[in-house]
């Protein structure tokens, strides 16, 4: 069952879930294992400050006031024998009583109203409704009695001083530090518990965060719960069956370009140990079958190099700034205008260096091929790493930015036969950034031409 509330409010728990949850599982789940306990505990101890402790801090509240009501009462009835009710009270009752006529009473009291409500809240009350015609009081000291009571009537001063533990049970401490004791070894073993269940998935994210960039983590074991280990071994089958299968396909493709390799080299030397005939047609059909088998050797060439991206190459930190620097000092002697720029931050990033360059290579050069200014900026921060191209060339049209990437493919238009290649020089740069976990995109210029921006995360 689905329920569908107003636009506005759909809005306001959607922003409420984006701003207030948090984002990582430790923390839901420890929020969905916090909130609750929080509730059980706070229900918890209002039910018993409601029920068993009310209760009791009523009675005996009730028992007090009523015992004094009893002195009083026995006072008033035989004010000479008020020694023997002040013996009678204290075994008994447990209170030491003092009576002081009118002319006396405010020679005494001069204490400062002092009370908790927390432990005299109920014995008020009840001193309201046992004496509603006297003026009652209750100090609060360090000293034993620690609780006095003062009941102020037309006929005199009655004192009356005992312990706060006949008003006050004690039991209140001992059942909030049960429940805050146990909450606690709770919430611990449920933190490490959680620890151990979110470390193994966090390091099945890493392990496939790093297959994605192209490393291969083999130091990653499934452990935690039965379903995560679960994951993590069909992770390990997948990875497996990947790379099993780009390696069965890279060699069967490099064998078959290799093996193409040999009849063109073969045909190339025959054409240049054929006698040179007499004719001016004969001598351009040997120059245009000698510029074929040049064209085919060169696309052979551009298609191992394509193959050799998927290859086994090792992963290793790689200084993309020194890199960029040593693409660069291959064009010095073009005619175009190279400007560089980088903002100094990290450059160093995880992965396969030749494969990288080759990248690199390809799309610089063509920035170089096609612009008379190019403008190459390395910009990065702890989350990626952005690599901005910009040239002044005829650029690439909108609606052919996605078809270049594509092997083999090329723009007539723009890009002729003589100064382009065979179409893998953006499969290649795709394929290698692609592998590592970042993107390639194609934009306009602001100096007029392409932009070509790669990002890859650190």
């Amino acid at each position: 069952m689905h329920l569908t509330f107003p636009k506005k409010v759909e809005d306001t728990l959607r922003y409420l879930k984006i701003r207030i949850l948090p984002r990582t599982l430790f923390f839901r789940t420890m929020l969905l294992i916090f909130i609750p306990l929080i509730v059980v505990q706070v229900v918890s101890i209002v039910a018993f400050f409601d029920g068993t402790w009310g209760r009791v801090g009523k009675r005996l509240s009730t028992n007090l006031t009523s015992n004094m009501a009893f002195a009083m009462q026995l006072a008033e009835e035989s004010p000479d024998n008020i020694p023997e009710i002040q013996a009678l009270t204290k075994k008994i009752f447990d209170i030491d009583f003092q009576y002081y006529p009118n002319q006396e009473k405010h020679d005494v009291i001069h204490k400062v109203r002092n009370s908790n409500k927390l432990v005299t809240g109920f014995l008020e009350d009840a001193l309201s409704a046992e004496f509603p015609d006297a003026n009652t009081s209750i100090y609060m000291g360090k000293s034993n009695p620690d609780l006095v009571v003062f009941v102020d009537t037309k006929n005199g001063l009655y004192q009356f001083a005992t312990s706060s533990k006949n008003i006050f049970s004690t039991s209140i401490f001992g059942f909030v530090a049960w429940m805050i004791g146990t909450s606690m070894l709770l919430f611990l073993v449920a933190v490490l518990f959680l620890r151990i269940q979110v470390r193994s998935i966090a390091d099945l994210a890493g392990a496939a965060e790093e297959f994605g960039k192209g490393v291969d983590n083999k130091k990653f074991k499934p452990y935690g719960s039965s379903e995560v280990r679960r994951a993590g071994i069909a992770f390990i089958k997948m990875k497996e069956r990947i790379q099993r299968q780009i390696s069965e396909r890279t060699q069967m493709l490099a064998g078959v370009s290799h093996d193409l390799r040999t009849p063109l080299t073969r045909m190339k030397l025959q054409l240049a140990m054929l006698p040179d005939q007499t004719g001016e047609e004969s001598a351009l059909d040997k120059q245009e079958f000698l510029q074929d088998v040049n064209e085919m050797e060169k696309m052979l060439e551009g298609y191992l190099s394509f193959v050799s991206g998927e290859g086994g190459e090792p992963s290793t930190f790689v200084d993309m700034n020194e890199m960029i620097l040593s693409i660069l000092n291959k064009f010095r002697n073009s005619k175009a205008l190279i400007r560089y720029s980088t903002n100094d931050q990290v450059s160093a990033i995880q992965g396969r260096e030749q494969s990288l360059k080759r990248a690199l290579t390809n799309v610089i050069g063509n920035a170089f091929n096609y612009g008379s200014t190019v403008a190459v900026s390395l910009e990065s921060n702890n989350n990626k790493l952005e690599v901005m191209i910009d040239d002044d060339g005829p650029g690439i049209p909108a609606d052919k930015r996605e078809e270049v990437f594509k092997a083999f493919y090329r723009i007539e238009g723009s890009r002729n036969k003589e100064t382009g290649g065979v179409g893998l020089g953006l499969s290649i740069a795709k394929d290698v950034i692609v592998s590592h976990g970042g993107k390639i995109e194609l934009l306009d210029s602001p100096i007029g031409g392409l932009r070509v921006l790669i990002s890859i995360p650190l």
